[in-house]
């Protein structure tokens, strides 16, 4: 596999983190995103060691609610409980070597958008520093609006105006901004503060939630859109991040398997 694919645990639903350690062999990736709240539970640190450990695997990301639910508006009177869980998290990355965390907000409720926004910069900016002394990048990204009972950051450009207020990076889903106007120019603007790029497709007509396939199935002009994102300096790794009916349809390993060999063919062909 490419040397900068990484595979998003997602693609797996259920799957415990022994049985991903399998999935990882079958498919030779090196790189790999998990979700936080194994990793929160107890017991969860040990079980990711030993999955880790079984081979030559590394933890590019973690991907993290800050909060569940639409419930921005009470971090106002109380941020305690997400701050400690991220704090947790951060050392938890740390030590598994993990290069970045990349969260999902929690959902604005009645607030209107610059209330929510200084509300979720408020509470997570006791951990930038922390993170950034554990050597762990903290980011964003960008959402669909169906995600709004989760999230506030749903366009590219409001994903950046976020992290730039919070003083966080960004990851980059094209899922959810492939159709975006002046989208060269925002990943040039993005470029400083990017870890992360994640990457699937898109049929047209497609209207169930997930609905993403795999790359080279749908009409996402990938060529033309990673060719900017190397061209504007991105370095970093691109996350396979597959769900939704196509993928079930296909099974889970095949359709990630075909996903990591079209893409590396692309990154390189793009000289990647």
């Amino acid at each position: 596999m490419h040397e900068r694919i990484s595979i998003h645990q997602v693609c797996f639903p259920g799957a415990s983190l022994a049985e991903l350690a399998g999935h990882w062999r079958d498919l030779g990736t090196r790189r790999v995103t998990l979700i936080s709240p194994p990793l929160l539970a107890e017991g969860g640190l040990a079980q990711a060691r030993t999955a880790l450990s079984s081979g030559d695997y590394r933890v590019e990301t973690v991907c993290h609610p800050f909060v569940s639910g639409p419930s921005l508006s009470r971090l106002k009177a109380d941020s305690q409980a997400p701050r400690e869980a991220l704090l947790r998290l951060i050392d938890i990355a740390a030590e598994l070597g993990g290069r970045s965390i990349y969260m999902l907000t929690g959902g604005h409720g009645t607030l209107a958008w610059d209330d929510a926004a200084e509300i979720f910069s408020a509470a997570v900016a006791p951990c930038v520093e922390v993170a950034r002394a554990a050597g762990v990048a903290l980011a964003i990204e960008n959402a669909s609006s169906l995600y709004a009972d989760l999230h506030i950051a749903h366009s590219l450009a409001d994903t950046l105006t976020l992290a730039e207020m919070a003083g966080l990076g960004v990851c980059i889903d094209l899922y959810f901004c492939w159709a975006e106007a002046e989208l060269r120019d925002l990943f040039a603007r993005a470029m400083p503060i990017c870890h992360l790029v994640q990457l699937s497709d898109y049929v047209y007509g497609d209207r169930s939630l997930p609905a993403r396939a795999v790359p080279g199935d749908g009409v996402i002009p990938l060529e033309r859109i990673v060719g900017w994102l190397l061209e504007a300096g991105y370095r970093g790794t691109f996350d396979l991040e597959l769900l939704g009916p196509r993928i079930d349809a296909e099974g889970y390993l095949p359709a990630v398997s075909r996903a990591a060999g079209r893409v590396g063919a692309l990154l390189t062909a793009l000289g990647a």
